[in-house]
């Protein structure tokens, strides 16, 4: 019978945090495209032209707007996600086992402990990741059609669209997007939009990590070897890649409460109901897959190598303890 091991959460923690920087920062500009993509009521051609507007002025730093909330608040936002499911499966385990429904009960736990970190970070990345969007609408919207008029109707000869480049608009740091949310809507301005990220993160982790443990399960090929590092992170990408797609009309409703500025002609939205509601209503169920190839795209090798990682154990290298994984039971 597999004897339960002691688990160190300062160590976990610390693997955690370390395992968010290091995905995120291999998968950022591809979140900048979900989210922007999610945003935008069009089809893809804007997304797209904005996108090759961005490169042809040379602004790559656009590709990495939001990146340093980002990796700030992405240490505590992972430490806790994959540390307090480990805590949770290890409190609910006997003799080292679980049942499928106790794996669900650990990240669901899991996925409620990290939304405190995970409301205020998508909060503000979100802001700065949709800066440019609106300019961008601006730039390629047309500025002048001219009409050939016959009788009672009329035909639209030409259309020239706006090239020139756009207003300058002020970057506004996250800092300041903080101040001024604090100053506007008090601290539950950071808040906004939590039963939807609650609403995200709970099932994402209900069906991603008892799926991770099962799939890594398959690559042990003794009791006493280890998985290959390979096979976690194929095993992350797998689990990471289903689950995103699984809750992601979840998260373009949370990221469409969670944009502050829209652009002409876009709605405004008077929470979960109203925006399902609004959007089926004007847009149709296909929009609630925007930006889903985009999540997978991310969370698959985020969450791949967020998890090989981990299973590195940094932290217990650092605080002396002996590397193990609760996976391994």
């Amino acid at each position: 019978m597999a004897q339960q091991q002691q688990i160190s959460l300062p160590a976990k923690l610390i693997n955690g945090g370390v395992a968010g920087i290091v995905g995120v920062t291999c998968v950022f500009p591809i979140d900048l495209a979900k989210t922007r993509l999610q945003n935008q009521r069009s089809d893809g051609l804007l997304f797209i032209i904005h996108h090759y507007i961005m490169l042809y002025n040379h602004k790559y730093h656009t590709y990495i707007s939001g990146a340093a909330v980002n990796l700030t608040l992405v240490t505590p936002e992972k430490a806790i996600k994959l540390a307090a499911n480990d805590f949770f499966r290890h409190q609910l385990s006997k003799d080292g086992k679980l049942t499928v429904f106790k794996e669900m009960l650990a990240g669901c736990c899991a996925g409620m402990c990290q939304v405190t970190v995970t409301t205020p970070m998508e909060m503000l990345k979100i802001q700065m990741q949709d800066a440019g969007r609106i300019t961008a609408q601006q730039r390629v919207m047309p500025s002048v059609v001219t009409t050939l008029k016959m009788g009672g109707t009329s035909a639209v000869l030409c259309r020239s669209y706006n090239t020139n480049p756009a207003p300058q608009v002020m970057r506004l740091s996250a800092t300041q997007i903080t101040r001024e949310l604090l100053k506007t809507k008090g601290f539950l301005g950071l808040y906004k939009g939590l039963g939807a990220t609650l609403m995200r993160d709970i099932p994402f982790s209900v069906i991603y990590f008892p799926l991770f443990a099962h799939l890594h399960q398959l690559g042990k090929p003794s009791p006493e070897e280890s998985v290959p590092f390979y096979w976690s992170f194929m095993s992350g990408c797998l689990a990471g890649c289903v689950a995103a797609v699984a809750v992601s009309p979840c998260d373009v409703v949370k990221t469409r409460l969670q944009s502050l500025k829209k652009g002409a002609n876009e709605e405004t939205y008077n929470g979960i109901v109203d925006c399902v509601r609004k959007i089926l209503k004007k847009e149709g169920p296909g929009a609630f897959l925007k930006g889903a190839s985009c999540r997978a795209l991310v969370i698959a090798p985020l969450f791949g190598i967020a998890q090989v990682i981990y299973f590195v154990g940094v932290g217990e290298i650092l605080l002396g303890y002996t590397p193990h994984s609760i996976y391994s039971s």
